[in-house]
């Protein structure tokens, strides 16, 4: 069958049985992949169209104002459906819709077979950004002229569809038949197509189109690249002039450079830091062009010295923004080649073996899972990392990609034909040809806490976004351990069990006993974690904090001398016993596979046992040990299940450990960040990372002109944020957003320090102001991720955007998108989390002021990251609302307004704020 129909359709609201109706049809109809004919049409709902629907699509009541009723255009309509399939954007939508509309006339519901090209692209474009049709239409260069219109719709949609057959019809035979096996359960009827593609391979003959097939797998070949050394006649002085000159080497490739003093200045006291062998805290303001700054004479160095210098950033975005932008620029300029690799945690990269085993195993797979098979195929013959961060999974998806990473995978033996292919050990080998490995905080703390087994060896390394460093690092040290987590580990020992007995001989008895104790050990697990939940919960009349998604915390020195916690340590204990005797179990099975010479089973059961050593670690460490180092908390979901409970444990002091285990092991760190100091002192960052005085510390200041490009506004006359009821306070900052919005026409930032909250003000924004006028994006309440919420603000006109936590940094949104930054309440960490808590008990111990010492500069830090989201260019120009009057009139607010640039500030009414803010704008 070679006709396909598009279908998209314009309606009243979200469902028929609500009563809503169709009010445009779009069709567009493709024959032999070429489209032969289109119509549309306007309906009359026999309703008012909502105002939101109106403001959506464009169509008011006066459109369809004596437009034909469906049942008129029923007849029309289902002819366009014979031997064809129905195609659409979300198909389930527009049939719902169309079938209901039909059967009211007193048609037949439409038969034909579906495909809906969300999930057809979502298989066929697996690392697309978004798959709503406006993105992809952007991401394939479609011209979209009305979106949320039908007939626009509809013809993206149609060529939409033709991009994807096209690409179906390059898939390998191998794809094709593992997408065959997994298609009876996807949405779209994709057999007949997919068999088409397979006569049609029967009959092409054999090219050479860049792909491997592995026991049924296609996987693009890679070329080996083995390291190159290069030579350097130049001096770095040389270098750095011929690169940062007016018309040096960056002016020729990138568009409208200028030189910046500050960015030459920091490349060279990098290279001295190196030269000299010393380590170095380098603040360098938004607009230095920090990241060419460091890699300029790191990559020098590391030629030179034929000695490899790793580059670690806290956020994925900067590390892709180092691999795509400026590594490729500079391996474009320079004068000499080197060679860049990105390395992550194995738990970013696919386990083809793992994938091969879950890719026969569907009996008890959902939509999802088996949506995720499908996408993974395909993407397997574009991919050349094999790195899960490609890749645009749905959300059960990424859960299930942890059985699949390379992390859950056994041992591998240097000499399986799968070892040669694993993106993995790919990665690794592409780290130690590097000069430049470009790697993440997480896996730098997890290489030194493995003794430096992990990364390639290093002397030398740049530490970017360094203000996190510290905290990732007591993260690593500590234990994170969730009942989700035992829950898989325990099942996925079972799992591994049942199979190794399967191929294993093995008393019928002993499977018996593994039964019930696997069975007691899960119920054990059950118990304790629902009474830790309980507990906690009833610990509410002790006012527990929470975090910033509203998880209950309870800290385990509050309750160190309770009868409940002498519970839940027996609980924990009978926990362990369970878990050990089940160890016990799978050992009996590693040596009954040792002597079968089956090296897989054993790797597989020795990694279940590794797994079940964990859980018990943690719970010893967590209630059986008392360390007085060691902070330790609960985290409860107070809506969630009953065994919602989460786990954590951190040192107090991760400074001498950083200076025994990892600066005093290396020739040269430098720690970088546009927020590093308050009123321009080093001296907090210092201490935390247990530096000496022998440490570089530098900064370097931004190229921006902040007192033409930012207005600073606080208010005099809000309500105390202090009070006890903050509800006048919440009405203060909502009241503002709004007469901000209406001078700004929106394009507005709002960050707050809690999500209750952002919460709160979401719904008192939202009742202050008709749907129409402005749309509200909120994290936590909008779904999506933090980069959906962002590129949903920079699409919508007339938008707000509330963020907490991680809208405080890593979030770029430059120009005219952003005229508006309101921060709600200086970032001060609640007094109540577990970390400060401990932390500042500590400092008052020693006689040392915890505000002034912890609580003070981890604001200002904060606050600096928060101002850093307005200007992130030259030609931007915006205003910054700071809700929270306790910046002009305390003796610390001084330091909140020393530590970032030097601004217009202006400390008045509310009302004269916005007539400023008019006039400036």
């Amino acid at each position: 069958m070679d006709k396909f129909v598009v279908v998209d359709l314009e309606t009243t609201g979200h469902a028929p049985s609500n009563g809503d109706k169709i009010i445009e049809v779009g069709i567009v109809v493709i024959q032999g992949r070429v489209v032969t004919d289109q119509f549309q049409t306007m309906l009359d709902p026999g309703m008012p169209i909502p105002p939101f629907i109106s403001q959506l699509t464009g169509i008011s009541d006066e459109d369809v104002n004596g437009a034909p009723q469906f049942e008129e255009v029923a007849e029309e309509i289902a002819a366009f459906f014979q031997d064809s399939y129905v195609v659409a954007h979300n198909a389930n939508f527009d049939l719902r819709f169309l079938n209901s509309s039909l059967e009211e006339a007193g048609f037949s519901p439409i038969s034909c077979p579906v495909l809906d090209t969300v999930e057809l692209a979502r298989i066929m474009l697996p690392t697309a950004p978004s798959y709503k049709l406006s993105v992809l239409s952007e991401y394939l260069s479609f011209e979209h002229d009305q979106p949320h219109r039908a007939l626009s719709d509809t013809l993206v949609t149609a060529e939409l569809l033709l991009s994807l057959l096209e690409k179906l019809d390059k898939l390998p035979y191998e794809t094709i038949a593992h997408l065959l096996t997994l298609e009876r359960a996807l949405k779209s009827d994709l057999r007949e197509l997919l068999e088409a593609r397979l006569e049609d391979l029967a009959f092409e003959a054999e090219q050479d189109n860049g792909l491997e097939a592995y026991r049924g797998l296609a996987i693009r070949k890679l070329p080996e690249n083995e390291r190159t050394d290069a030579v350097i006649a130049q001096s770095f002085g040389e270098l750095a002039d011929q690169v940062y000159q007016k018309d040096g080497l960056l002016s020729e490739g990138m568009q409208s450079y200028e030189p910046r003093g500050s960015q030459q200045e920091m490349s060279e006291q990098i290279y001295d830091v190196f030269h000299s062998s010393r380590h170095a805290l380098l603040e360098a303001e938004t607009g230095t062009g920090k990241s060419l700054a460091y890699l300029l004479p790191a990559v020098y160095t590391a030629v030179k010295k034929k000695s490899r210098i790793v580059i670690s950033t806290h956020l994925t975005q900067l590390q892709a923004q180092l691999m795509e932008s400026e590594i490729p620029l500079l391996q474009r300029l320079l004068p000499f080649s080197f060679k860049a690799a990105l390395l992550k945690g194995k738990q970013h990269y696919l386990s083809l073996s793992r994938f091969e085993s879950e890719l026969q195993q569907t009996a008890n797979d959902n939509y999802d899972i088996t949506l995720t098979k499908a996408i993974l195929l395909v993407w397997l013959t574009i991919t050349e990392t094999g790195d899960i961060d490609e890749v645009n999974l749905p959300s059960s998806g990424k859960r299930f990609f942890l059985h699949m990473s390379a992390d859950a995978e056994d041992t591998q033996d240097p000499f399986s034909p799968w070892f040669s292919r694993s993106f993995y050990q790919r990665a690794k080998k592409a780290a130690w040809q590097a000069d430049i490995i470009v790697t993440n905080h997480a896996l730098l703390c997890s290489d030194m806490q493995e003794e430096y087994q992990l990364l390639p060896s290093y002397e030398r390394a740049i530490i970017d976004e360094a203000h996190h460093f510290e905290a990732t690092a007591a993260k690593h040290f500590g234990l994170a351990l969730d009942y989700v987590s035992i829950h898989h580990m325990l099942s996925h020992a079972n799992k591994v069990y049942d199979k190794a007995t399967e191929q294993l001989p093995h008393p019928q008895a002993e499977m018996l006993i593994w039964q019930s104790l696997w069975e007691q050990t899960k119920m054990e697990a059950d118990d304790m974690f629902r009474y830790i939940h309980d507990f906690v919960l009833s610990q509410h009349h002790n006012k527990l904090g929470t975090n910033d998604i509203g998880r209950m915390q309870l800290r385990l020195e509050e309750v160190r001398n309770t009868k409940a916690l002498q519970v839940i340590a027996e609980m924990g204990s009978r926990l362990i016993f369970g878990i050990r005797d089940c160890i016990h179990h799978l050992l009996q099975l590693v040596k009954t596979a040792e002597k079968q010479a089956d090296k897989k089973m054993a790797d597989s059961l020795q990694n279940a046992v590794n797994q079940l050593q964990s859980i018990i670690d943690s719970i010893e460490r967590m209630f059986l040990v008392t360390d007085d180092e060691e902070v330790k908390w609960i985290e409860v979901d107070v809506y969630g299940a009953r065994n919602s409970v989460y786990l954590y444990s951190e040192p107090l002091d991760i400074s001498d450990m950083l200076l025994k285990r990892f600066f005093s092991k290396k020739k040269s760190i430098v720690l970088t960040s546009a927020t590093l100091t308050m009123k321009q002192s080093f001296e907090f960052i210092q201490a935390q990372l247990g530096l000496d005085e022998q440490t570089v510390m530098k900064r370097f200041d931004s190229p921006y002109s902040y007192q033409e490009q930012v207005q600073l506004l606080v208010p005099n006359d809000f309500p105390d944020v202090r009070g006890k009821d903050n509800y006048p306070f919440i009405y203060a900052v909502c009241e503002a957003v709004l007469s901000l919005a209406a001078v700004t026409d929106g394009r507005m930032l709002v960050l707050f320090t809690s999500y209750d909250m952002l919460k709160k003000a979401h719904g008192l924004v939202k009742e202050l102001t008709d749907d129409q006028d402005y749309t509200l994006i909120a994290q936590g309440i909008t779904s999506g991720s933090r980069d959906r919420l962002k590129k949903n603000f920079q699409s919508n006109k007339k938008s707000i955007l509330f963020g907490t936590s991680s809208f405080w940094e890593g979030v770029d949104i430059p120009g005219e998108d952003l005229s508006c930054l309101v921060i709600v309440r200086l970032p001060f960490q609640p007094p109540d989390h577990p970390i400060y808590e401990a932390k500042a008990a500590k400092l008052k111990a020693e006689g040392k002021n915890a505000f002034m010492e912890l609580a003070l500069p981890n604001a200002v830090i904060r606050f600096k990251q928060g101002f850093g989201r307005l200007i992130r260019s030259s030609s931007d120009r915006g205003i910054v609302f700071v809700c929270d009057d306790r910046m002009m009139k305390t003796r610390y607010g001084n330091y909140f307004t020393a530590s970032i640039p030097e601004v217009p500030t202006h400390y008045q009414s509310t009302a004269e704020l916005l007539e400023l803010a008019e006039q400036w704008l």
